[in-house]
C-alpha cells in the first residue's frame, strides 16, 4: 500500500518516470553555489562565454586621431578665414576723422557714429564667417555623422579667428600713434583715427552663429539611425545563434521542469477509488 500522494517511483515497471531532461537533472542542484563562467545555467559544459573577450583593445590616441584630424582641420579653416575678415573689417568699417586744431587733436564730426559702425561691421562679418565655416564643416563631415570635434573646431577657431582679425584690423589700419599722425598733418590737418572694437563681445559672434547653424543643420539634416523595428515584429535572425550546442539540448530553461505526467496513473485511479468509498 502507498502513501497517499507519495510521487511514483523514477523507475516504475509501467514506463512512467519522474526524470527530469538534461541537463535540468538532479545532479544539478537549485541551492548549490554558482558553477565557473564557462558553464553558466542554461549553456551545456564546455562553451566558454568568455571567448573573445580578451581581444585587443584600440589605444585610446588610435581612437581618437581622426577626430583630432577634424577638429584641426576646422580651426585651421577658420584662422584662414579670420585673415580675410581682417582685411575686409579695415576695407569696410567707417574711419573716425579727426583735426588738429593747434595744439589739440578734436573729432571732425563730434557727433557721429563711426565707432559704432565698425563694431557693427566686425558683428556682420563674424556672423557671416560663422555661418559659412558651419555650413561647411557641415557638408563636410556629414558622410561620418558630424561629431563633437567639429563643434568644438567650430567654437575655438571661429573664436581664435574672430581675436585674430581684430588684431589683425588694428595692425592694418590707421595708426593709433595720434600725436605722430598729427604732427605729420600740421595744424588745421585733417586724419583718421585707429579703428578697435567698443565692445569686446563682438569677437563672440563668429562661434555662436556657427553653434547655432549647425545644431540646426544637424537636427534637420543630420545623419540618423534607424529607428528599432516594434516589439511585435520578428528581427532577423541571428547568425551564429545556437551554434555549438548539442542536438537536443535546450539553450533556455523550460517553462515547467516536471514533465507530462500521464492522465491516466495509478495512483489517481487509487485516489478515485478512495473517495467512492467515502460518499458510499
Amino acid at each position: 500500500m502507498t502513501v497517499p500522494n507519495t510521487p511514483p517511483d523514477p523507475a516504475r515497471a509501467d514506463g512512467v518516470t519522474d526524470a527530469v531532461p538534461a541537463p535540468y537533472a538532479a545532479d544539478r542542484d537549485p541551492y548549490a553555489a554558482p558553477g565557473p563562467a564557462s558553464e553558466p545555467y542554461g549553456l551545456p559544459p564546455g562553451v566558454d562565454v568568455t571567448a573573445g573577450k580578451d581581444r585587443p583593445v584600440e589605444p585610446l590616441a588610435q581612437r581618437l586621431l581622426p577626430e583630432l584630424r577634424v577638429g584641426a582641420a576646422t580651426v585651421l579653416a577658420c584662422l584662414v578665414l579670420g585673415v580675410v575678415m581682417g582685411a575686409l573689417w579695415v576695407w569696410l568699417a567707417p574711419k573716425v576723422p579727426l583735426v588738429v586744431d593747434g595744439n589739440k587733436i578734436l573729432y571732425a564730426d563730434p557727433e557721429g557714429e563711426q565707432r559704432a559702425g565698425a563694431d557693427s561691421v566686425f558683428v556682420l562679418l563674424g556672423l557671416g564667417a560663422g555661418l559659412l565655416t558651419a555650413l561647411g564643416a557641415f557638408l563636410f563631415t556629414r558622410k561620418r555623422g558630424g561629431g563633437i570635434a567639429v563643434a568644438v573646431g567650430l567654437a575655438v577657431g571661429g573664436l581664435l579667428a574672430s581675436v585674430g582679425a581684430w588684431g589683425l584690423g588694428r595692425w592694418l589700419g590707421p595708426s593709433g600713434d595720434l600725436v605722430a599722425q598729427a604732427r605729420r598733418v600740421g595744424n588745421g590737418g585733417h586724419f583718421s583715427a585707429d579703428i578697435d572694437l567698443g565692445a569686446y563681445g563682438a569677437v563672440l559672434a563668429w562661434p555662436m552663429a556657427a553653434m547655432v547653424l549647425l545644431l540646426a543643420l544637424s537636427a534637420a539634416f543630420g545623419k540618423r539611425e534607424e529607428d528599432p523595428p516594434p516589439y511585435w515584429v520578428p528581427g532577423p535572425p541571428v547568425p551564429g545563434a545556437g551554434a555549438g550546442l548539442p542536438a537536443g539540448y535546450p539553450a533556455a530553461p523550460p517553462e515547467d521542469r516536471r514533465p507530462d505526467w500521464p492522465e491516466d496513473r495509478p495512483q489517481d485511479r487509487w485516489e478515485d477509488r478512495r473517495e467512492d468509498r467515502r460518499e458510499g
